[in-house]
């Protein structure tokens, strides 16, 4: 197979001095200024390697503007949310097509491995469901010897996924839902399940609740949920460790979907990329039963204002769990990257300032559409992130 690089750039030329920063891509390029077949590259004789930008992959091609090609160099490392695993590895594969010679790491330990391992130093950036608490934002200061970014660019529905057979989807109202992981009801066929799915044959047959078992921001959004919705059904308060003994556990998304797959009238909460062949459950909202979905999740986000008392660089969203709004999926989840705006290393703040740019852009969030199912960022929302990204340095 023979690579050709192609990258045709219609901009004069710039002096280079031995000080000048490496060229910079940017969002929203004339797509004159950014000629790139296949984001920069065209395959001789076997085709495209990418299957994102392939237009024989189902759906056709990205219909995003190719991000420009780059020339950086160098490691990048990174850890934290497992939701982001799908995304991350689409994002990363991506940036490193326009950039051969770079090397990108994400290990997906969970939200709270991840903030932990940022606030002490042990990687460039860090990926969590969930924000800095009060304590977490001092150590991340400290660390970066100045403020620290959290950017909202992975958003997704936590679904509710089930194994019946038979069932392909169920709906619940937060009521149900809650007292159904919190082990009050505790067979499938109860009289408040089936009062909500009067079409459906509930078999007799225990139900059997899965949860994270290792601290989790997708454990943390959920239990939000139950908590701003279903009042005194749910008297738990939100917390990123799972607060109902007994029952099955599970490592990260991916653990907790297995086990659900393993078993018979098991029931659990993950990011909605792993569903598979589950059944999924609709819930109620505004009177009515609304299934997932990327744009009802977007819904949500796009409705919700910022969060208050919090640094200028730290964009988190406060979201509105208990909307009515018609069609909107509460149940969302933000998974934020965390970065620094001061790194003591140039090199790694210019790292992380282009991945992060590529990872806001209209192709970025669109591969992790393709990869994850997420709901890509709003034009919005976009120019809020790349202010602070290009504060990185």
């Amino acid at each position: 197979m023979v690579r050709t690089r192609v990258v045709v750039d219609t901009r004069a030329p710039r002096p280079r001095t031995a000080t000048s920063p490496t060229p910079r891509g940017r969002l929203g390029r004339p797509v004159a200024a950014v000629l790139a077949v296949a984001v920069g590259l065209v395959l001789t004789g076997c085709g495209s390697d990418d299957p994102l930008t392939d237009p024989r992959r189902p759906g056709g091609p990205l219909e995003a503007e190719p991000f420009v090609a780059g020339d950086l160099t160098g490691t990048l490392a990174g850890a934290g949310a497992s939701s982001q695993e799908a995304a991350m590895n689409a994002w990363i594969a991506g940036f490193q097509t326009i950039n051969e010679d770079l090397t990108i790491a994400y290990d997906p330990v969970g939200s709270g491995g991840g903030r932990t391992q940022f606030v002490e130093g042990g990687v460039d950036f860090a990926g969590t469901d969930a924000p800095l608490d009060a304590e977490e934002l001092d150590l991340a200061a400290d660390r970066c010897a100045g403020e620290v970014a959290e950017l909202p660019l992975y958003v997704s529905p936590i679904a509710v996924v089930f194994n019946i057979e038979g069932v392909d989807s169920l709906n619940m109202s937060p009521s149900v839902m809650a007292r159904v992981f919190d082990r009050q009801i505790t067979r499938w066929d109860d009289p408040a399940i089936a009062a909500e799915n009067p079409d459906v044959e509930l078999p007799d047959l225990r139900i059997t609740p899965v949860n994270r078992s290792d601290e989790s921001g997708t454990t943390e959004n959920f239990v939000e949920y139950l908590h701003e919705t279903a009042g005194a059904d749910w008297p738990h308060d939100p917390s990123g460790n799972w607060p109902v003994a007994g029952g099955q556990a599970a490592q990260g998304n991916s653990g907790v979907v297995q086990t659900v797959n393993d078993g018979q009238g098991t029931i659990a909460y993950a990011d909605a990329s792993r569903v598979g062949t589950l059944g999924t459950v609709a819930v109620e909202v505004g009177g009515e039963f609304v299934g997932y979905s990327p744009q009802a999740a977007a819904q949500v986000v796009d409705a919700s204002p910022f969060a208050e008392d919090r640094p200028a660089s730290s964009l988190v969203v406060a979201l509105e769990r208990d909307t009515q709004a018609q069609g909107a999926y509460p149940i969302v989840l933000i998974s934020y990257s965390l970065a620094c705006t001061t790194y003591e290393d140039a090199g790694t703040a210019e790292l992380v300032r282009e991945f992060l740019t590529f990872v806001a852009s209209e192709e970025g969030q669109e591969r992790s559409a393709v990869a994850a199912g997420s709901a890509p960022i709003s034009e919005g929302l976009r120019e809020r992130v790349v202010e602070v990204v290009d504060q990185i340095s």
